[in-house]
C-alpha cells in the first residue's frame, strides 16, 4: 500500500529525516513509535506533501507520488488527520464534516450513516461550532471527517494527545473497527506503547529522524523499545 525509501528532509540546512524507509501492507495498522520531537509529523507531513524531501521515494499503490501536491494526493486515497486536529472552529460539526465530502468529490449533502455509527457523539452535535468542542471531540470530528473520504491509507498523528481516557477507548475501538473491515491501511503516529501494542500489526521506532527498531511489537524487547520512549 505504502512504500517509503531513503527519505531525507530538511527544514533548511538542519536535516530532520534520515533515509527512512518504512513500509505499510495493504489492510495493516502500522505504528511509528518514538518520542516528541524526533521527526514523526515531519514524516507524516512529507508523506502527505506538505514538506518536499530533498531525497528519497514515496511509493502508494504501486505509484511514485513524491513529487504530487497534497490535494493530488488526498485524491488518491491517503486521509490525514494531523496533530493538533485542525478543524475549522468557526464552521459547525456538520459544515466541518461536508467538507470531507467535498474534497471526495462529491456535493455536500447527507453525511454517511456509518460515520455516526462510529463516532455517535457527532450526531449530537452537528449545529455546534468546532471550536466549543473538547480536545476529544474535536479529535472524533478530525477523524470522521478524514473518514468521509473513504482513503485506502489513513494517516493518524498522535491521536491520543490531550485526550481524556475515555475518548481515547472511543479512538481505539473506531480504529480496531476500521482495522477488523480489512478494507484501510493506518499509519498511527503514538508515543504510547500500551495503545500501539493493542493495534498495530507492526511497529517501527523513531530516533533523532532515523528509523532504530523495527519489527512485531511482541518481537521486541520491552528494554529495546523503552530506551527510545523514556523521557
Amino acid at each position: 500500500m505504502l512504500s517509503v525509501q531513503g527519505l531525507n528532509v530538511s527544514y533548511g540546512d538542519s536535516q530532520v529525516l534520515w533515509d527512512v524507509q518504512l513500509q505499510v501492507p495493504p489492510g495493516q495498522v502500522v505504528c511509528l513509535l518514538g518520542r516528541n520531537g524526533v521527526g514523526k509529523t515531519t514524516f507524516l507531513k512529507t508523506l502527505m506533501g506538505i514538506l518536499k524531501p530533498w531525497a528519497g521515494v514515496i511509493t502508494f499503490n504501486g505509484t511514485s507520488i513524491t513529487s504530487l501536491s497534497p490535494d493530488r494526493r488526498a485524491r488518491l486515497g491517503i486521509g490525514y488527520v494531523p496533530q493538533g486536529r485542525d478543524i475549522f472552529p468557526d464552521l459547525t460539526v456538520l459544515e466541518n464534516l461536508r467538507l470531507g465530502l467535498v474534497a471526495r468529490g462529491e456535493k455536500p449533502d447527507t453525511i454517511p450513516e456509518d460515520i455516526f455509527q462510529l463516532f455517535p457523539i457527532l450526531r449530537t452535535m452537528l449545529s455546534r461550532k468546532g471550536g466549543v468542542l473538547s480536545g476529544g471531540q474535536q479529535q472524533q470530528l478530525a477523524i470522521a471527517r478524514a473518514l468521509i473520504t473513504r482513503p485506502a491509507l489513513l494517516l493518524l498523528d498522535e491521536p491520543t494527545e490531550g485526550i481524556q481516557p475515555s475518548i481515547i477507548l472511543d479512538i481505539e475501538h473506531v480504529i480496531r473497527r476500521l482495522k477488523d473491515a480489512g478494507q484501510m491501511s493506518i499509519l498511527l503516529i503514538e508515543q504510547y506503547v500500551d495503545f500501539a501494542r493493542r493495534l498495530a500489526d507492526y511497529v517501527y521506532v523513531m530516533e533523532k529522524g532515523s528509523i532504530v527498531l523495527e519489527g512485531k511489537l511482541e518481537e521486541i524487547p520491552d528494554a529495546d523499545v523503552k530506551r527510545y520512549l523514556a523521557f
